[in-house]
């Protein structure tokens, strides 16, 4: 006769799911944000930037914020690695636009903390925080103390970072005594995956004039390879700037900018082509411009710590002209496996016979 065995099953643990902390009549609400959040995520959208970042890299590409004049010199010595730590001394001389001028500057950087902090001849004292509290959340602090009436300066501003927008907020020279400053929120939504749309609300209170709610709208188009980015900005008072780059290859980039403004009567408006080239140890950047000016600028390293520095501007309209050549030297103190590099032969050196 066939013997059967039984198992002694015990209770099964079944855990109940977690109760909702929102009431019971938020219930639509929550499953009609459910259901967005799940179609939103459908779509594919991607992280679109924040709106300071939104020309990033037609003024990378463009000689306004690297071209200068006369001479100058720049030394850094490095003076850790982890955490990242500074020092430079910059000179600056015989420009045409600008008084000979000396700044001591040091910057100091780890994974969640950026510091930098200058002072020139003058005693004007200017340094800059940011402070990564996890992956969405930036907070940023600038700071300038100066002498001269009216350019002191304090700004304050936040930066979120979502999955498919940014979120900005600034306020400058804010009071807490009687609420006044200048207060800046922006905000940048991906639409589709190459179209991102945004706005940006300036509103100044106190001082020598207040300035209503002052929206600029703000629209960023790409490729899906990002090989191109056309941006255009429409800010109040009849401003409109609209730019385009494009990487034509692993080492050309080329962008164009128009700035037009109507209003009061007159149309004015100034159009930049420029173009940058990417060698193996040099930068050569060239722009040109509807006032007349042609300017260009070649960054040449021969070595990894010696950099030389050459760049010219000539005005057709104004019948001038300006030059600037310019050095930068950096030393470290730290040793080849500190900085990360490989030892060159022979290294270290033999020590010294006693």
């Amino acid at each position: 006769m066939a013997s059967t065995s039984q198992e002694k099953v015990g209770p099964l643990d079944v855990t109940p799911p977690p109760k909702s902390v929102l009431p019971s009549f938020l219930s639509p609400v929550t499953n009609v944000y459910d259901r967005f959040a799940q179609w939103r995520s459908s779509l594919g959208l991607s992280y679109p930037g924040n709106v300071e970042s939104l020309q990033k890299e037609v003024k990378a590409t463009h000689l306004t914020n690297y071209i200068f004049d006369g001479a100058r010199a720049d030394l850094t010595k490095a003076l850790s690695v982890t955490p990242a730590f500074q020092v430079t001394h910059s000179f600056s001389l015989a420009s045409q636009t600008a008084l000979p001028s000396y700044n001591f500057g040091a910057i100091f950087a780890n994974s969640k903390v950026f510091m930098q902090g200058g002072v020139d001849h003058e005693g004007t004292v200017n340094g800059r925080f940011n402070a990564g509290w996890n992956d969405k959340n930036v907070t940023k602090a600038q700071l300038q103390l100066s002498q001269q009436h009216g350019a002191s300066m304090i700004q304050m501003e936040h930066d979120y970072q979502g999955a498919d927008y940014s979120l900005n907020v600034k306020a400058l020279n804010p009071s807490p005594v009687d609420a006044s400053g200048i207060f800046i929120g922006s905000y940048l939504q991906s639409i589709t995956p190459n179209l991102a749309l945004g706005s940006e609300v300036l509103y100044q209170r106190g001082g020598p004039m207040e300035i209503p709610a002052a929206p600029s709208y703000l629209a960023k188009y790409m490729s899906s390879d990002k090989s191109w980015i056309a941006t255009a900005q429409l800010q109040p008072m009849g401003m409109l700037s609209a730019t385009y780059w494009q990487k034509l290859s692993e080492k050309v980039e080329a962008a164009a900018d128009l700035q037009v403004v109507v209003a009061n009567g007159k149309r004015e408006g100034v159009a930049t082509l420029g173009a940058k080239y990417d060698l193996r140890m040099a930068t050569f950047r060239a722009q040109l411009d509807s006032t007349g000016k042609v300017s260009a600028m070649l960054e040449q390293r021969f070595a990894p710590t010696f950099a030389f520095m050459v760049a010219g501007e000539i005005d057709h309209f104004k019948n001038a002209a300006k030059i600037g050549v310019g050095v930068m030297i950096e030393s470290s103190s730290l040793t080849p496996e500190e900085m990360g590099l490989v030892p060159p032969p022979g290294y270290p050196p033999p020590a010294p016979y006693p």
